[in-house]
């Protein structure tokens, strides 16, 4: 048995080994193998696949490189072996994006007048295409991607439309925002002038100064690390050009200096990548320029710092009316500047307001004509922890105390007094919340009382008419002649006379987003 088993194990191991012999000593066959313009002939083993001949050839092929037949193919006697090289590259064009035509309607213009306030500019699109290449010849091109790395910019052309309303006779200068452009009102409100076309006014910044020679305005920036850019322009030139300050990242305070010729005091703020955009240097500047609106002179008041509880978003500032003293409001306090040493002293504190968002509540602050006292919106304080809505307050100074003289204003009251009349008396313009206890998203009603809160009168809006947004009102200049007194209503300028209470509409196309009346 054990005879039996040991002969069918070598009969089985000769019969193994007997095929080792034919697949090594098997006979040949010729192939040829074309590879691009050269040929080569060679011998191979009979059985060898497309591959091992090429290998045996000591023919090299690329990643995309193919062959006729397969590679796996089992080779017969004088089968040719063609070789296609490919290769590939990837294209880069450039193609151009054509710029759009826009017009806006605006009744600032003469009917029928046009002004190119932007001109159009073509974008550049970048397209990458992956070409193929077989021995040398383009053989497929397939698109992979597409970038715009030049935004068009569109041609935007104003047109001049018919106004319904009444003109009304103004003294001084009505300066406001349309469309992103600056426009002036002079003597009357039928008489507007564009002195910037650029469209791109962020509406940060923009004041006309005491001597109603220059505005101060903020752009928006397009390039990266800016937030805006900082310009004025002359209004009493007949072709204003604006001339860049240099000044740049202004968010939260820029304004003219009382008593002091083309001078303006600034606050920065650093940009970053998180909401809001910003973390506030909490800093101010005063900036001086000549009369061809080139650098004078800067000069720092109060340095950087952290700005208190939510400084991050940033101190406002404000000069009393002949520009001998400077206040400021945060989130956390209201006070005066110490112009020697940059010192803050603060006047009265309070918590912070918590928006439950990335935005902080800075109260709005104004002096009054005699720069005895401040009014502004205070929250008061809760003992029981209920929700309070702010008043609208006045911080007597001399005295250091704190009035409350309309509860329930709202956060964005913005008192703001006006000029003295003849006998020596002001009133007090406010925006009072219509919902008081939302008054971070309520709309308001235009107000005006006396100096300590007395004879209270609203104005607008009437029964059925949508109220205001959150701004600060603008008094006439000669406000102890006039009565008047400006805003915005649903993008257009309105007049109040404050004596007789009659409110007039001046424009129509809802386009206005900021104004100054100097």
């Amino acid at each position: 048995m054990l005879t039996r088993k040991f002969f069918l194990l070598s009969l089985i191991f000769l019969i193994l080994l007997s095929g080792c012999d034919i697949l090594t000593t098997g006979k040949n066959i010729n192939v040829v193998i074309v590879d691009n313009a050269a040929q080569k002939s060679l011998s191979v083993p009979s059985g060898s696949s497309v591959k091992q001949a090429i290998e045996i050839a000591g023919v090299t092929l690329n990643a995309l490189d193919k062959t006729n037949p397969i590679s796996t193919t089992l080779l017969s006697e004088n089968t040719t072996i063609t070789i296609t090289r490919v290769t590939e590259e990837f294209s880069i064009e450039q193609a151009i994006v054509p710029f759009e035509q826009q017009t806006v309607k605006n009744e600032s213009l003469p009917e029928g007048q046009s002004v190119l306030i932007q001109a159009g500019a073509n974008g550049i699109q970048q397209n990458t295409f992956r070409i193929l290449f077989e021995n040398g010849i383009e053989t497929s091109r397939t698109f992979v991607s597409s970038e715009i790395t030049q935004a068009a910019k569109p041609e935007i052309l104003m047109i001049g439309v018919q106004s319904p309303f009444t003109p009304q006779t103004i003294s001084g200068t009505i300066a406001y925002i349309s469309a992103s452009n600056a426009w002036i009102m002079e003597d009357s409100t039928i008489n507007r002038r564009l002195v910037v076309s650029t469209a791109d006014l962020d509406g940060r910044v923009f004041s006309v100064s005491p001597d109603r020679e220059w505005l101060l305005f903020s752009r928006l920036s397009t390039e990266e690390g800016l937030i805006n850019t900082l310009w004025v322009v002359n209004l009493k030139s007949e072709s204003p050009e604006p001339v860049n300050t240099g000044i740049t990242n202004v968010v939260n305070y820029a304004d003219w200096v009382p008593g002091r010729g083309r001078t303006i005091s600034f606050s920065t703020v650093e940009p970053v990548p998180t909401a809001p955009g910003w973390n506030a240097n909490n800093d101010l500047l005063i900036y001086r320029f000549d009369a061809e609106g080139k650098p004078f002179e800067t000069k720092l008041v109060v340095d950087k710092n952290s700005g208190g509880i939510s400084g991050w978003w940033g101190a406002s500032y404000e000069w009393s009316t002949n520009g001998s003293k400077l206040a400021y409001a945060r989130p956390d306090s209201i006070g005066l500047v110490d112009l020697e040493s940059g010192a803050l002293i603060p006047l009265a504190e309070f918590d912070v307001f918590n928006t439950g968002s990335d935005w902080a509540w800075v109260p709005g602050i104004k002096w009054s004509p005699d720069d005895q006292s401040i009014f502004t919106t205070l929250l008061p304080a809760s003992s029981n922890g209920t929700i309070t809505v702010p008043a609208l307050s006045v911080i007597l100074i001399g005295a250091q105390k704190v009035i409350n003289l309309v509860p329930n204003c709202g956060l964005f009251c913005y008192p703001t007094p006006s000029p003295v009349n003849k006998d020596g008396r002001y009133s007090v313009a406010y925006l009072a919340a219509i919902l008081p206890d939302q008054s971070e998203t309520s709309r308001y009603s235009l107000k005006a009382m006396d100096r300590d809160g007395s004879n209270q009168r609203k104005y607008y809006p009437d029964e059925g008419i949508q109220g205001l947004s959150p701004q600060i009102l603008k008094w006439s200049p000669t406000w102890a002649q006039d009565q008047l007194l400006a805003g915005i209503a649903q993008g257009n300028l309105i007049l109040v006379n404050t004596e007789g209470g009659s409110v007039k509409q001046i424009t129509g196309d809802g386009s206005i987003s900021k104004v100054d009346w100097k």
